[in-house]
Parts: C-alpha cells; sequence; structure tokens
C-alpha cells in the first residue's frame, strides 16, 4: 500500500464496509476497558497463547491488562504495539507504560489522521480470535470565543467487537499494509482467522462480560451514592447552619426586649423616685437602640450575602478612602482619651475591591480598634506594599483577645468577653461583614493578639496590577 493510501486508512472504515457489518455502539472509555478485561479472563482462564496487536488508549491501566495477561500464561506471549510513525509526547509516554518483561514488539504504522482517533485490541489464536474496535468521531462545535470549530473531546467513543474470522483478517491485512518497512511482524503468513469460536468459548467470553459489567455496575453504584451521601451531608450541614444561625438571631433579639419589658414594668412602680426613673428610662433608650443596631446589622449582611456574587471589584486607593475615615473618628478617639494616627503614602499602588467595600472594612475595625482600647491607650492604622498585595494593618493597645477566642471572632453575633467593655453593645456582625467582603475580592485577614497587650488585624488586598479572579 502506498503513502497516500495508508494515510487514509481507517480500521473503522475497514470494518463497517464488509457485507453485514458488526454494530456499533456508542460506549465510555470505562466499559471499553471492561470488554478489554473479559476477554484477557477468558484467555486466561482457557490458558491459550495468543498473539495480540494492541493500539491503546494512553494510561497505565490498560497496559496493566496485558501484563496480567503475560504473567499468567506459561508460554511465552508476542504482543504487537502499534504506533504511529510521528509520535507525539502523549504516544511516548505510553511507551513507558509498557513492562520490559513483556515479548512487546513495535510496529510503526504510516502517518494517518484515521488511525490517529482510532484504538484497537486483537486476539489471534488457532482457537480464539477476536476484535475489539473503538473510534472518536469528530463532532464539531462553534467556538463563540475564538470564532472557529473545534472537536467536541465529550463525544462518546463508537466501538465494535466481533469475533468474526473475516473481520478480524481483513483489519489485520489492513494493519500490515499501514506499517512502515522496518516493521517486521512475526505473525505466520499462512494464518487464517477460524471463522467462529466454539460455542464453549463463546459462553465461557459471555459469562465473562456479563461479570465485568456487573463490576463496573457495582463501581458505578459506590460512586453515585458516594456522591450522594456528599450532598446530603452538605444540605445538612447548611441546614443546621441556618438553624444555628436563626437560633442565634432568636437569642439577640429577646435580649434587648426582655431588658426593655423589665424596665418598663418598673416604670410602673408608684413609689419609684426620679432618679430611678432616669435609670430606668435610659435602659430603655440603650436597648432600643442596641435592637436597631442588630436589625440594621443584620439586614446589611443579608443583603451583603445576597448581592455579593454579583457585585462587581472596582480598583480603589487607600490613600482616598483611609485619611477621610480616620478623620471622622479623631472626635471618638479624643473624648476616650485615645491617641489615633495613620501612615498611608499616597504612592500606594490600587487594590482591588467590592464596590464600596473597602468603606466597610475600614470602618468596622477602626471602629473595634478604638472600642476596645481603654482610655490612655493607642490606635494606629498602616499600609504598605507586599509582594502582590497591599496590606492594611490596623493595631492598637486594647484588651487584646484570648487565643481560643480568635478563631471565634469571625463569627456571627460572637463578641469578645471582657470584664471591662460592654459586651452587649454592638450586634457582633462587624468581623463578620468584613470576612465576606474579603472573600469576594479575593482579600484575606489575619489576627495577632495577645490579652492586656492589644491587637493587630492586618488586611491583605489584591494589587490592581495583578488581575483577580472575578
Amino acid at each position: 500500500m502506498n503513502d497516500f493510501l495508508a494515510q487514509d486508512l481507517s480500521v473503522y472504515h475497514l470494518v463497517a464496509g464488509v457485507q453485514t457489518p458488526p454494530l456499533a455502539l456508542p460506549l465510555s472509555p470505562a466499559a471499553l476497558l471492561s470488554l478489554v478485561r473479559s476477554q484477557i479472563d477468558l484467555l486466561i482462564e482457557q490458558k491459550i497463547a495468543a498473539t495480540l496487536w494492541v493500539k491503546l488508549p494512553p494510561g497505565k491501566i490498560w497496559y496493566s491488562e496485558l501484563e496480567r495477561y503475560q504473567s499468567a500464561v506459561d508460554v511465552p506471549v508476542v504482543i504487537y504495539n502499534c504506533q504511529m510513525e510521528e509520535r507525539r509526547k502523549g504516544e511516548e509516554r505510553r511507551n513507558r507504560f509498557l513492562s520490559p518483561v513483556l515479548n512487546n514488539q513495535v510496529i510503526k504504522l504510516l502517518p494517518n489522521r484515521q488511525l490517529q482517533r482510532e484504538y484497537f485490541f486483537i486476539i489471534l489464536s488457532p482457537q480464539f480470535c477476536s476484535l475489539i474496535l473503538a473510534y472518536r468521531p469528530i463532532k464539531r462545535r462553534r467556538n463563540p470565543i475564538l470564532k472557529k470549530v473545534t472537536a467536541n473531546k465529550s463525544t462518546p467513543l463508537l466501538a465494535i467487537n466481533t469475533v468474526e474470522g473475516r473481520v478480524v483478517q481483513q483489519v489485520l491485512d489492513g494493519i500490515k499494509k499501514a506499517s512502515t518497512a522496518e516493521s517486521s511482524p512475526i505473525v505466520p503468513t499462512d494464518f487464517l482467522c477460524p471463522s467462529m469460536p466454539e460455542s464453549t468459548l463463546m459462553n465461557q467470553l459471555l459469562v465473562k462480560q456479563i461479570q465485568r459489567q456487573d463490576e463496573i455496575n457495582l463501581q458505578q453504584i459506590k460512586k453515585r451514592t458516594a456522591k450522594l451521601q456528599q450532598q446530603n451531608q452538605k444540605l445538612f450541614n447548611r441546614g443546621k447552619a441556618k438553624d444555628d444561625y436563626l437560633s442565634n438571631v432568636c437569642q439577640e433579639l429577646r435580649t434587648p426586649l426582655t431588658h426593655m419589658k423589665t424596665a418598663l414594668s418598673l416604670l410602673n412602680s408608684p413609689t419609684l423616685k426620679p432618679p430611678q426613673r432616669q435609670r430606668y428610662l435610659q435602659m430603655l433608650n440603650s436597648q432600643c437602640d442596641r435592637q436597631n443596631s442588630l436589625i440594621n446589622g443584620l439586614v446589611d449582611l443579608v443583603n451583603l450575602e445576597r448581592n455579593l456574587q454579583d457585585t462587581t471589584l472596582e480598583a480603589v486607593s487607600l490613600a482616598d478612602i483611609v485619611p477621610g475615615i480616620v478623620s471622622t473618628y479623631q472626635p471618638v478617639a479624643q473624648e476616650k482619651g485615645i491617641m489615633l494616627a495613620y501612615t498611608v503614602p499616597t504612592e500606594l499602588p490600587y487594590v482591588w475591591c467590592v464596590a464600596g467595600g473597602l468603606r466597610l472594612i475600614v470602618i468596622n475595625l477602626l471602629h473595634n480598634s478604638i472600642k476596645f482600647t481603654p482610655s490612655g491607650g493607642q490606635v494606629w492604622v498602616r499600609s504598605r506594599v507586599q509582594g502582590n498585595f497591599v496590606q492594611l494593618e490596623f493595631r492598637d493597645t486594647g484588651i487584646g483577645i484570648a487565643e481560643t477566642e480568635i478563631s471565634k471572632i469571625f463569627d456571627s453575633f460572637y463578641r469578645v468577653r471582657s470584664g471591662t467593655i460592654d459586651e452587649s453593645s454592638g450586634p457582633g456582625l462587624g468581623l463578620t461583614i468584613v470576612q465576606q467582603l474579603l472573600w469576594r475580592c479575593g482579600g484575606s485577614i489575619t489576627v495577632r493578639s495577645k490579652p492586656a497587650e492589644g491587637s493587630t488585624f492586618t488586611v491583605s488586598l489584591a494589587r490592581v496590577q495583578d488581575q483577580p479572579v472575578i
């Protein structure tokens, strides 16, 4: 056969062109492997010494079946490993899967566009001949980005399995003609495939195929069961988290209501003195403020979680945001006797953040630093470039956080336990909101703290030159 004809050779077309061709069925790679294994099982059980012609998909699992057959048969087994003459990287890797103990001989095939997409497994013996053929048809689809047609790799294989001697012989003759001149197959020239195997062998083959298919079905059932269990566990965890969240919300809303109801009942006392009345009125006012703060925080958090995924990122400058917020908190810090300062160089690169998110991050972290720092303390806000990120640091000399509490402070409604700070103030959602915003823009936050020594919260945001994944 000349080179031109060899380039057009297709084993699949050879089989499809015979009179009354065998039926081609779409198969997955797992089902194709099952066919190969069932026939090797038959060869091993019947102790048939056969010659194999193979062109298999890449992967050690395929060639491990050849090794299994070679090690189970007492007589030497000849395996012709057919490869395209112009080897690709995948084919070179595939050769490493063939063990040196195998009686493996390489048959180089002339360059061929058709055979490149075809795989076959041929068994030749006086008792039993078989052909397993797989062909991946080109199902083209248009790529809207590249504006060109590309092959769809998810297209299932078309597979043919036949034991008809005339079909196997025709394919074998075609492969021999497509091989290069230096390839020298040692199959006897007078070898002819038996027209059909004995009925006993066919019955055994059918049994093996059913057994192997049962194995595939069992594996698929196990995979589906494991996947369903994982999905059920995720749903259970989400449901539990939702129940815990609702329970915490109800508890948080109940506490100020209880205080308000107590104050109202005490205000009805006829013997109440004016100082006591003023104290209970103040309690009502503070608890109303607390409940209003809690409700507003919940609304902000719900809106944030609902809309965060669709929120776009924007390039922002720390120098445009931080100084203004620090100036707003200066009167609060002075009233508490706290020194508040910041260092934000104007030449810092822009960072990526959720639209309006950087302002919320700075407000929440700065508010906490001032809140948990007693009179006479200090609060610093600093920023610097660190690799591909810009870091914004909030450091204070406040009450600090115990090591056992650091992992909990980002949980909703969690408040640091302290004997000097009013633990009932604030909804306990500020750090939760900060963490949600940083997750969306690819940033992060770290905490260093010791009780009575202060805390340092460090926010890292991606530089604009390093485009984040949106």
